[in-house]
Protein backbone atom coordinates (compact mmCIF):
# COMPACT_ATOMS: atom_id res chain seq x y z
CA UNK A 1 0.00 0.00 0.00
CA UNK A 2 1.44 3.37 -1.02
CA UNK A 3 2.00 5.95 1.77
CA UNK A 4 -0.45 8.35 0.09
CA UNK A 5 -3.25 5.81 0.53
CA UNK A 6 -2.42 4.91 4.11
CA UNK A 7 -4.40 7.70 5.88
CA UNK A 8 -7.47 6.94 3.77
CA UNK A 9 -7.21 3.22 4.50
CA UNK A 10 -6.84 3.87 8.24
CA UNK A 11 -9.82 6.24 8.23
CA UNK A 12 -11.94 3.76 6.25
CA UNK A 13 -11.07 0.91 8.59
CA UNK A 14 -11.82 3.08 11.63
CA UNK A 15 -15.24 3.96 10.24
CA UNK A 16 -15.96 0.28 9.56
CA UNK A 17 -15.09 -0.66 13.14
CA UNK A 18 -17.17 2.22 14.51
CA UNK A 19 -20.15 1.16 12.39
CA UNK A 20 -19.75 -2.47 13.49
CA UNK A 21 -19.64 -1.50 17.15
CA UNK A 22 -22.63 0.79 16.75
CA UNK A 23 -24.54 -2.08 15.14
CA UNK A 24 -23.56 -4.32 18.05
CA UNK A 25 -24.90 -1.79 20.56
CA UNK A 26 -28.12 -1.45 18.56
CA UNK A 27 -28.64 -5.22 18.56
CA UNK A 28 -28.01 -5.56 22.30
CA UNK A 29 -30.35 -2.63 22.99
CA UNK A 30 -33.14 -4.23 20.94
CA UNK A 31 -32.59 -7.58 22.65
CA UNK A 32 -32.82 -5.89 26.03
CA UNK A 33 -36.17 -4.39 25.06
CA UNK A 34 -37.61 -7.51 23.44
CA UNK A 35 -36.80 -9.91 26.28
CA UNK A 36 -40.01 -10.49 28.27
CA UNK A 37 -38.48 -9.26 31.50
CA UNK A 38 -39.57 -6.05 33.18
CA UNK A 39 -36.47 -4.46 34.79
CA UNK A 40 -38.65 -2.15 36.87
CA UNK A 41 -40.71 -5.05 38.18
CA UNK A 42 -37.51 -6.97 38.96
CA UNK A 43 -36.34 -3.91 40.89
CA UNK A 44 -39.42 -3.20 43.01
CA UNK A 45 -40.84 -6.72 43.27
CA UNK A 46 -44.09 -8.40 42.21
CA UNK A 47 -46.17 -6.91 45.03
CA UNK A 48 -45.22 -3.28 44.44
CA UNK A 49 -47.94 -0.72 43.79
CA UNK A 50 -48.57 0.81 40.40
CA UNK A 51 -47.08 4.12 41.56
CA UNK A 52 -43.89 2.40 42.74
CA UNK A 53 -43.63 0.57 39.43
CA UNK A 54 -44.11 3.83 37.53
CA UNK A 55 -41.47 5.53 39.67
CA UNK A 56 -39.01 2.69 38.94
CA UNK A 57 -39.71 3.02 35.19
CA UNK A 58 -38.97 6.74 35.41
CA UNK A 59 -35.73 6.22 37.35
CA UNK A 60 -34.56 3.64 34.82
CA UNK A 61 -35.51 5.90 31.91
CA UNK A 62 -37.86 3.29 30.46
CA UNK A 63 -40.76 5.73 30.15
CA UNK A 64 -38.92 7.73 27.49
CA UNK A 65 -39.11 7.23 23.70
CA UNK A 66 -36.96 4.39 22.35
CA UNK A 67 -34.61 6.70 20.45
CA UNK A 68 -33.87 8.66 23.62
CA UNK A 69 -33.36 5.42 25.56
CA UNK A 70 -30.89 4.24 22.91
CA UNK A 71 -28.93 7.49 23.03
CA UNK A 72 -28.72 7.22 26.79
CA UNK A 73 -27.64 3.59 26.53
CA UNK A 74 -25.02 4.51 23.92
CA UNK A 75 -23.59 7.26 26.11
CA UNK A 76 -23.39 4.97 29.13
CA UNK A 77 -21.63 2.19 27.22
CA UNK A 78 -19.10 4.58 25.68
CA UNK A 79 -18.23 5.64 29.23
CA UNK A 80 -17.83 2.03 30.30
CA UNK A 81 -21.03 2.09 32.34
CA UNK A 82 -23.17 -1.03 31.93
CA UNK A 83 -25.34 -0.31 34.94
CA UNK A 84 -25.53 -2.12 38.26
CA UNK A 85 -25.89 -5.87 38.52
CA UNK A 86 -29.02 -7.05 40.25
CA UNK A 87 -27.25 -10.28 41.19
CA UNK A 88 -24.21 -8.78 42.95
CA UNK A 89 -25.28 -5.15 43.51
CA UNK A 90 -21.95 -4.11 41.98
CA UNK A 91 -21.34 -2.16 38.79
CA UNK A 92 -21.39 -4.62 35.90
CA UNK A 93 -18.07 -3.27 34.60
CA UNK A 94 -16.40 -4.15 37.92
CA UNK A 95 -17.91 -7.65 37.88
CA UNK A 96 -16.71 -8.27 34.32
CA UNK A 97 -13.23 -6.98 35.16
CA UNK A 98 -13.17 -9.42 38.09
CA UNK A 99 -14.31 -12.59 36.27
CA UNK A 100 -12.98 -12.01 32.76
CA UNK A 101 -9.28 -12.78 33.49
CA UNK A 102 -10.23 -16.32 34.52
CA UNK A 103 -11.89 -16.88 31.13
CA UNK A 104 -8.94 -15.31 29.30
CA UNK A 105 -6.51 -17.60 31.13
CA UNK A 106 -8.57 -20.69 30.30
CA UNK A 107 -9.13 -19.72 26.66
CA UNK A 108 -5.48 -18.76 26.12
CA UNK A 109 -4.16 -22.08 27.40
CA UNK A 110 -6.79 -23.95 25.36
CA UNK A 111 -5.80 -22.02 22.24
CA UNK A 112 -2.13 -22.86 22.78
CA UNK A 113 -3.04 -26.53 23.08
CA UNK A 114 -5.19 -26.28 19.97
CA UNK A 115 -2.49 -24.56 17.89
CA UNK A 116 0.40 -26.74 19.05
CA UNK A 117 -1.63 -29.88 18.39
CA UNK A 118 -3.96 -28.96 15.54
CA UNK A 119 -1.54 -27.29 13.12
CA UNK A 120 1.04 -30.14 13.07
CA UNK A 121 -1.72 -32.75 12.81
CA UNK A 122 -3.31 -30.86 9.92
CA UNK A 123 0.03 -30.64 8.10
CA UNK A 124 0.75 -34.35 8.61
CA UNK A 125 -2.76 -35.33 7.47
CA UNK A 126 -2.36 -33.27 4.29
CA UNK A 127 1.04 -34.81 3.53
CA UNK A 128 -0.36 -38.31 4.15
CA UNK A 129 -3.66 -37.78 2.35
CA UNK A 130 -5.66 -40.97 2.01
CA UNK A 131 -3.52 -42.98 4.45
CA UNK A 132 -4.48 -44.27 7.88
CA UNK A 133 -2.81 -41.22 9.45
CA UNK A 134 -5.09 -38.91 7.50
CA UNK A 135 -8.15 -40.95 8.43
CA UNK A 136 -7.15 -40.99 12.11
CA UNK A 137 -6.79 -37.20 12.20
CA UNK A 138 -10.13 -36.74 10.45
CA UNK A 139 -11.89 -39.13 12.84
CA UNK A 140 -10.37 -37.35 15.86
CA UNK A 141 -11.54 -34.02 14.42
CA UNK A 142 -15.02 -35.41 13.81
CA UNK A 143 -15.24 -36.62 17.41
CA UNK A 144 -14.16 -33.19 18.61
CA UNK A 145 -16.99 -31.65 16.60
CA UNK A 146 -19.67 -34.19 17.52
CA UNK A 147 -19.34 -34.98 21.23
CA UNK A 148 -20.83 -32.33 23.56
CA UNK A 149 -18.24 -30.49 25.62
CA UNK A 150 -20.13 -30.99 28.89
CA UNK A 151 -20.00 -34.77 28.40
CA UNK A 152 -16.24 -34.63 27.96
CA UNK A 153 -16.02 -32.47 31.07
CA UNK A 154 -18.06 -34.87 33.21
CA UNK A 155 -16.14 -37.90 31.94
CA UNK A 156 -12.84 -36.10 32.53
CA UNK A 157 -13.78 -35.33 36.13
CA UNK A 158 -14.92 -38.91 36.68
CA UNK A 159 -11.75 -40.49 35.27
CA UNK A 160 -8.89 -38.09 35.96
CA UNK A 161 -10.18 -36.53 39.21
CA UNK A 162 -12.44 -39.04 40.97
CA UNK A 163 -10.71 -42.26 39.89
CA UNK A 164 -7.06 -41.49 39.07
CA UNK A 165 -6.60 -38.31 41.13
CA UNK A 166 -4.28 -36.86 38.48
CA UNK A 167 -5.89 -33.42 38.52
CA UNK A 168 -7.65 -31.19 41.02
CA UNK A 169 -11.42 -30.88 41.15
CA UNK A 170 -13.77 -28.07 40.17
CA UNK A 171 -12.89 -24.48 40.89
CA UNK A 172 -9.83 -22.39 40.16
CA UNK A 173 -7.90 -22.92 43.38
CA UNK A 174 -8.16 -24.89 46.60
CA UNK A 175 -9.45 -22.95 49.60
CA UNK A 176 -6.13 -23.41 51.43
CA UNK A 177 -4.39 -21.25 48.82
CA UNK A 178 -7.01 -18.53 48.47
CA UNK A 179 -5.62 -15.04 49.07
CA UNK A 180 -1.95 -16.04 49.07
CA UNK A 181 -1.24 -14.34 45.73
CA UNK A 182 -1.95 -10.70 44.97
CA UNK A 183 -4.10 -10.50 41.82
CA UNK A 184 -1.90 -8.25 39.69
CA UNK A 185 -2.99 -9.35 36.24
CA UNK A 186 -5.91 -11.59 37.20
CA UNK A 187 -4.16 -14.51 35.47
CA UNK A 188 -3.58 -16.83 38.39
CA UNK A 189 -0.76 -18.85 36.84
CA UNK A 190 1.15 -15.69 35.92
CA UNK A 191 0.51 -13.99 39.26
CA UNK A 192 1.67 -17.06 41.21
CA UNK A 193 4.78 -17.29 39.04
CA UNK A 194 5.63 -13.61 39.55
CA UNK A 195 5.05 -13.92 43.30
CA UNK A 196 7.20 -17.04 43.55
CA UNK A 197 4.36 -19.00 45.18
CA UNK A 198 5.19 -22.39 43.72
CA UNK A 199 2.60 -24.30 45.75
CA UNK A 200 -0.12 -21.98 44.48
CA UNK A 201 1.24 -22.33 40.93
CA UNK A 202 1.11 -26.13 41.08
CA UNK A 203 -2.39 -26.15 42.57
CA UNK A 204 -3.66 -23.65 39.98
CA UNK A 205 -2.14 -25.76 37.21
CA UNK A 206 -3.82 -28.93 38.53
CA UNK A 207 -7.16 -27.11 38.42
CA UNK A 208 -6.84 -25.59 34.95
CA UNK A 209 -5.16 -28.42 33.05
CA UNK A 210 -8.28 -30.56 32.59
CA UNK A 211 -10.79 -27.89 31.44
CA UNK A 212 -8.10 -26.29 29.26
CA UNK A 213 -7.26 -29.66 27.70
CA UNK A 214 -10.93 -30.35 26.92
CA UNK A 215 -11.42 -26.94 25.32
CA UNK A 216 -8.04 -27.32 23.66
CA UNK A 217 -9.15 -30.61 22.11
CA UNK A 218 -12.16 -28.94 20.51
CA UNK A 219 -9.93 -26.13 19.26
CA UNK A 220 -7.37 -28.66 18.02
CA UNK A 221 -10.06 -30.58 16.10
CA UNK A 222 -11.16 -27.41 14.32
CA UNK A 223 -7.63 -26.17 13.59
CA UNK A 224 -6.46 -29.58 12.35
CA UNK A 225 -9.36 -29.71 9.90
CA UNK A 226 -8.76 -26.19 8.62
CA UNK A 227 -4.97 -26.63 8.43
CA UNK A 228 -5.41 -29.82 6.43
CA UNK A 229 -7.70 -28.03 3.97
CA UNK A 230 -5.33 -25.06 3.59
CA UNK A 231 -2.30 -27.31 3.16
CA UNK A 232 -3.98 -29.50 0.53
CA UNK A 233 -4.81 -26.37 -1.43
CA UNK A 234 -1.21 -25.15 -1.28
CA UNK A 235 0.39 -28.54 -1.99
CA UNK A 236 -1.47 -28.71 -5.30
CA UNK A 237 -0.19 -25.33 -6.44
CA UNK A 238 2.34 -25.07 -9.26
CA UNK A 239 4.98 -23.34 -7.16
CA UNK A 240 5.20 -26.42 -4.91
CA UNK A 241 5.71 -28.66 -7.94
CA UNK A 242 8.37 -26.25 -9.23
CA UNK A 243 10.18 -26.27 -5.90
CA UNK A 244 10.21 -30.08 -5.85
CA UNK A 245 11.45 -30.26 -9.45
CA UNK A 246 14.31 -27.93 -8.51
CA UNK A 247 15.39 -30.51 -5.93
CA UNK A 248 14.54 -28.62 -2.73
CA UNK A 249 14.33 -30.73 0.40
CA UNK A 250 10.80 -31.85 1.22
CA UNK A 251 10.82 -30.17 4.64
CA UNK A 252 11.79 -26.87 3.01
CA UNK A 253 9.01 -27.21 0.44
CA UNK A 254 6.46 -27.95 3.15
CA UNK A 255 7.56 -25.48 5.84
CA UNK A 256 9.08 -22.60 3.91
CA UNK A 257 6.62 -22.57 1.03
CA UNK A 258 3.35 -24.44 1.55
CA UNK A 259 2.90 -23.82 5.27
CA UNK A 260 4.08 -20.21 4.98
CA UNK A 261 1.32 -19.51 2.46
CA UNK A 262 -1.26 -21.52 4.38
CA UNK A 263 -0.44 -19.50 7.50
CA UNK A 264 -2.04 -16.40 5.98
CA UNK A 265 -5.68 -17.59 6.20
CA UNK A 266 -4.83 -19.75 9.22
CA UNK A 267 -4.10 -16.63 11.29
CA UNK A 268 -7.69 -15.49 10.86
CA UNK A 269 -8.98 -18.93 11.83
CA UNK A 270 -6.85 -19.00 15.00
CA UNK A 271 -7.93 -15.49 16.02
CA UNK A 272 -11.61 -16.31 15.60
CA UNK A 273 -11.13 -19.65 17.35
CA UNK A 274 -9.73 -17.78 20.35
CA UNK A 275 -12.76 -15.50 20.30
CA UNK A 276 -15.13 -18.46 20.21
CA UNK A 277 -13.35 -19.98 23.20
CA UNK A 278 -13.79 -16.74 25.12
CA UNK A 279 -17.56 -16.70 24.57
CA UNK A 280 -18.20 -20.39 24.06
CA UNK A 281 -16.69 -21.85 27.23
CA UNK A 282 -19.94 -21.47 29.18
CA UNK A 283 -20.66 -25.19 29.57
CA UNK A 284 -17.05 -25.93 30.49
CA UNK A 285 -17.06 -23.22 33.15
CA UNK A 286 -20.32 -24.55 34.58
CA UNK A 287 -19.12 -28.16 34.71
CA UNK A 288 -15.83 -27.19 36.36
CA UNK A 289 -17.27 -24.38 38.52
CA UNK A 290 -14.80 -22.06 36.82
CA UNK A 291 -15.37 -18.47 38.04
CA UNK A 292 -15.21 -16.87 34.60
CA UNK A 293 -17.38 -14.75 32.35
CA UNK A 294 -19.43 -17.72 31.15
CA UNK A 295 -20.50 -18.70 34.65
CA UNK A 296 -21.21 -15.07 35.49
CA UNK A 297 -23.45 -14.59 32.46
CA UNK A 298 -25.27 -17.86 33.11
CA UNK A 299 -26.06 -16.85 36.69
CA UNK A 300 -27.11 -13.40 35.50
CA UNK A 301 -29.44 -14.86 32.89
CA UNK A 302 -31.01 -17.24 35.41
CA UNK A 303 -31.60 -14.26 37.74
CA UNK A 304 -33.02 -12.02 34.97
CA UNK A 305 -30.10 -9.64 35.48
CA UNK A 306 -30.26 -8.00 32.06
CA UNK A 307 -27.65 -5.34 32.83
CA UNK A 308 -25.06 -8.05 33.40
CA UNK A 309 -26.18 -10.09 30.38
CA UNK A 310 -26.11 -7.14 27.99
CA UNK A 311 -22.84 -5.84 29.43
CA UNK A 312 -21.17 -9.20 28.92
CA UNK A 313 -22.61 -9.43 25.41
CA UNK A 314 -21.17 -6.03 24.50
CA UNK A 315 -17.76 -6.98 25.87
CA UNK A 316 -17.68 -10.25 23.93
CA UNK A 317 -18.81 -8.49 20.77
CA UNK A 318 -16.12 -5.83 21.19
CA UNK A 319 -13.52 -8.58 21.59
CA UNK A 320 -14.61 -10.16 18.31
CA UNK A 321 -14.33 -6.79 16.59
CA UNK A 322 -10.83 -6.36 18.02
CA UNK A 323 -9.79 -9.87 17.02
CA UNK A 324 -11.03 -9.28 13.50
CA UNK A 325 -8.93 -6.11 13.35
CA UNK A 326 -5.90 -7.99 14.67
CA UNK A 327 -6.39 -10.78 12.12
CA UNK A 328 -6.68 -8.19 9.35
CA UNK A 329 -3.41 -6.51 10.43
CA UNK A 330 -1.58 -9.84 10.63
CA UNK A 331 -3.07 -10.85 7.27
CA UNK A 332 -1.61 -7.75 5.65
CA UNK A 333 1.73 -8.27 7.38
CA UNK A 334 2.04 -11.91 6.31
CA UNK A 335 0.83 -11.45 2.72
CA UNK A 336 2.52 -8.58 0.80
CA UNK A 337 -0.03 -9.00 -2.02
CA UNK A 338 -2.77 -7.65 0.24
CA UNK A 339 -0.67 -4.60 1.07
Amino acid sequence: MRPARLPGAVARRTLELAATFLGLLAVTFVIGRLVPIDPALALVGDRASASAHAQALHELGLDQPLWRQFLGYLGQVLQGDFGVSRLTSNPVAEDIARVFPATVELATLATLIGVLGGVPLGVIAALRQGTWVDHAVRVASLVGYSVPVFWFGLMGLLVFYARLDWVAGPGRLDLAYEGLVEPRSGLLLLDALLAGEWAVLVDAWRHIVLPASILGYFSMAYLARMTRAFMLEQLHQEYVLTARVKGLAEWRVVLRHALANAAVPLVTVIALSFGHLLEGSVLTEIVFAWPGLGSYLTQALMSADMNAVLGGTVVIGAIFVGLNLLADVLYRWLDPRVR
